[in-house]
């Protein structure tokens, strides 16, 4: 039985130009356990997997599997499994085919493509073209790609996307078999009820960042946990709450508990003869944590300190400290069309009409061609002020030659 190995990301970054798809991802995976990697679209996390099976070269950083790069492995099929996409295959190869030629490359015996189409319920089809799949069964056979050399670690990328519900459950169970045989098996995926289901620890980015690192019982304080218990003996339940100080509130659905778990009620009741009609945890669900997460409203420990990268600099000044950060706002000018047609009506102050007052808005540079009678230093910016309708004027300066006002008013 081959044996997991520990996923190290140390300081991870990838930069597309001026995109930073990953920043600086420090991070570790466990073997013997289903890690769930989630983050919103765009978080990096293919960029990640990718960095991590030496697709992608990473700016900064490393990623390790066993302490070795993946270009530094000796068998790497036998190591690694993965399955990224589900659209790699050749549409005119048979699944016996397409695992096959995998095999001969990894010099692996012709029987273990049997075993794996077996295993992932492909064995009646294996005759039949990749290219007539629909996309759970071309999931399937990725997995059986990835699970050809018998690898200790596995990597899929939303391995349950396109399965029907006995397909997500026939994939959990599996998942959760290999992790028990001491593999490590990594996976990212957006549907968060699933993963719930299925995953021991998670890693959560967001905008390329760590914000959460650890079990699914790590993602709330226990304090925002609630126990929530009725009988149809109210008096008889409120009594023995009573009796071991335990402060409840009663609201329409039961008896509401703090800092107490459903079993220890349950147990109290129970022992004082209590029949309860109902026993439950309330609290944040996985979903809502998740979202307060990837926006930066809740903000977990093992995410470590924010950083004075956190801060976007102003994009119209990014590099230029000397650069005025609050530009100058023109006050509020009324458009033409309004000052020309006052109402004597006391009542239209009250009107709901669109507005027409201008916000002023920084004008750019003028062209050289502009100002070549002069330095730039010292030649004057015209205002400009866009409307709530959408109407661009142009703003005279007070300070500015006459002649521009003229011209700007053209």
């Amino acid at each position: 039985m081959p044996d997991g190995q520990v996923l190290e990301l140390a300081g991870l970054t990838k930069r597309f130009g001026a995109v930073s798809a990953v920043d600086d991802l420090t991070a570790r995976i466990e073997p013997g356990q289903v890690t769930g990697f989630l983050g919103p679209n765009g978080a990096g996390k293919t960029t990640s997997l990718r960095m991590l099976l030496g697709l992608v070269r990473p700016t900064a950083g490393t990623a390790t599997i066993g302490g070795k790069r993946y270009v530094d492995l000796e068998n790497p099929l036998q190591s690694v499994g993965a399955a990224l996409e589900a659209s790699s295959f050749h549409p005119g190869r048979s699944a016996a085919k397409h695992l096959t030629a995998y095999a001969q490359a990894a010099g692996l015996p012709r029987a273990r493509v049997d075993e794996v189409l077996g295993l992932v319920g492909l064995a009646d089809v294996a005759g039949r073209r990749v290219g007539g799949f629909s996309l759970g069964m071309r999931q399937r056979l990725g997995l059986a790609t990835a699970l050809l050399g018998d690898p200790g670690v596995l990597v899929l990328d939303e391995p349950s996307n396109g399965l029907d519900p006995e397909g997500i459950r026939w994939m959990r169970s599996l998942l959760r078999h290999l992790a028990e045989e001491g593999r490590t098996v990594l996976i990212s995926s957006h549907l968060l009820a699933e993963v719930q289901q299925t995953v021991d620890a998670l890693l959560i980015i967001s905008r390329g960042r760590l914000v959460f690192q650890g079990g699914i019982e790590d993602l709330a304080d226990p304090d925002e946990f609630s126990t929530v218990v009725d009988s149809t003996d109210r008096p008889a339940l409120s009594r023995v709450l009573d009796e071991q100080g335990i402060e409840y509130q009663l609201l329409r659905n039961g008896f509401t508990i703090r800092h107490h778990d459903p079993i220890g009620i349950g147990a109290l009741a129970a022992s004082n003869g209590v029949a309860l009609s109902n026993l439950q945890s309330k609290g944040a669900s996985l979903e809502d944590i998740f979202l307060e997460l990837v926006s930066g409203v809740r903000v977990h420990a093992s995410a470590g300190a924010p950083t004075s990268q956190d801060e976007v600099p102003d994009a119209a000044t990014p590099n230029d400290p000397s650069a005025v950060t609050e530009p100058p706002v023109a006050q509020p000018v009324v458009a033409e069309s309004a000052a020309s047609t006052p109402s004597d009506d006391p009542g239209d102050a009250d009107d709901p009409r669109p507005s027409t007052a201008l916000v002023a808005v920084m004008a750019p540079p003028r062209a050289a061609s502009r100002v070549a009678s002069a330095p730039a230093a010292e030649s004057p910016r015209r205002s400009y002020a866009v409307a709530s309708t959408g109407v661009i004027d142009i703003v005279p300066r007070p300070d500015a030659p006459a002649h521009e006002n003229e011209e700007g008013q053209r």
